[in-house]
């Protein structure tokens, strides 16, 4: 193998199989689309249901290595480790609810975004997933902040499984009914064919879904089980990328880096009003003043006229003054037009501000608006 090759998934000649074009993608040899092309393959996830292969991301299980049984106390406990690290309320989850938070630096800025959960069953456990391009220094974090206290088991070795869209729920009742149960942000196991499964209500589409962690063989019968459903299509990583912005959601590298704060991004929601009353974040002194409204940028939404504009496009005032950049930015299947995110100055926020995007040295006129630019539609259960 040649020095610095993209690591293979498991799943990759099912990939070749079904006639993916394979390229390299932090890391690992991924499918960007397949015979359909990107844009069949995001309508059919907004209308069926996109099953994507995302192994490459960082699951692990973060475990006390002496928990005391106590389910409370030993929560507490592993929660008191990796608090310090992250914007999100970690003690306060409930046993199987997942927490969207970020990993910050000292100056307040986003070393990543992902997910941590609380175990439903185990004492002293968390399931946390982490992106695929941070995931070795992420990695790196947690097993400093756990010291000799506990133990980060690592679970990138086996099969990770997004399934998206509105037959999502049903395709999957199919084959494990108890899934049906699951609310949104929350995860269990499940055993299937023998196999332990961790699967979760969450997804990056926008849409309801569920994400499976499998061991290799069972995921790899899983992938074959899934795709044998009609309303079931495997998706590529350009669909993933227009689907997740159709979405507004953020992806590490382009509207989150380590000199974005959560403020800037527009996740304020990413850090717990717990955290915030204690001042015990990571580059508290900044994220103060951020919380006050004393900010220099934040992340928009744009609707773009003509063609789309791309990652680092500049963005001008209509007087013709640079005042910002894109960080994503593409052609909405759903929308039938151009659209993209961006940091401009506050002034220039609000939906209705009209700018212009720099595209190939031309101006095309864009308007400021409100995201998710297609609404969301997770599967919230009603509250008892």
């Amino acid at each position: 193998m040649a020095e610095n090759a993209p690591l293979t998934v498991h799943l990759n000649d099912k990939h070749v199989a079904a006639g993916g074009r394979i390229v390299p993608f932090a890391g690992y040899a991924l499918p960007i689309q397949y015979p359909t092309g990107i844009i069949a393959e995001h309508n059919w996830t907004r209308t069926h249901a996109g099953l994507f292969d995302v192994s490459h991301m960082g699951p692990s299980f973060l475990r006390l290595v002496e928990p005391t049984g106590d389910i409370d106390r030993d929560h507490a406990a592993v929660s008191a480790l990796v608090e310090p690290l992250l914007s999100g309320d970690v003690a306060g989850l409930k046993p199987g609810q997942i927490r969207y938070t970020l990993l910050l630096n000292r100056d307040g800025g986003t070393l990543d975004d992902l997910l941590v959960a609380r175990s439903p069953h185990h004492a002293g456990s968390l399931y946390i997933v982490v992106n695929s391009g941070t995931k070795e220094a992420d990695f790196r974090l947690f097993e400093q902040a756990a010291g000799e206290v506990a133990k980060l088991h690592r679970a990138d070795d086996g099969v990770l499984l997004a399934l998206q869209g509105p037959d999502a729920a049903a395709v999957l009742a199919a084959i494990l009914p108890e899934t049906a149960d699951l609310g949104f942000m929350t995860y269990r196991p499940f055993v299937w064919e023998g196999a332990r499964l961790m699967i979760s209500r969450s997804g990056y589409t926008g849409e309801d879904g569920f994400e499976i962690l499998a061991p290799v063989e069972a995921g790899v019968k899983l992938w074959d089980a899934l795709t044998g459903d009609e309303r079931v299509k495997p998706i590529g990583l350009g669909a993933r990328d227009s689907l997740r912005l159709e979405a507004g959601l953020p992806l590490y590298g382009h509207e989150l880096d380590e000199t974005v704060s959560p403020y800037e991004a527009g996740l304020a929601f990413a850090v717990s009003k717990r955290r915030r009353e204690a001042g015990d974040l990571a580059g508290w002194n900044r994220l103060e003043r951020e919380f006050g409204g004393d900010l220099g940028r934040v992340r928009v939404g744009l609707e773009v006229q003509g063609a789309p504009a791309r990652n680092g496009a500049e963005i001008e005032t209509t007087e013709g003054e640079t005042v910002g950049r894109v960080t994503s930015g593409g052609f909405s299947p759903s929308l039938g037009r151009a659209i993209a995110l961006a940091f401009v100055p506050p002034a220039l926020s609000a939906p209705g501000t009209a700018l212009n995007v720099v595209v190939r040295g031309r101006r095309q006129p864009a308007t400021v608006v409100q995201t998710p630019f297609v609404p969301h539609r997770y599967h919230r259960k009603p509250k008892s």
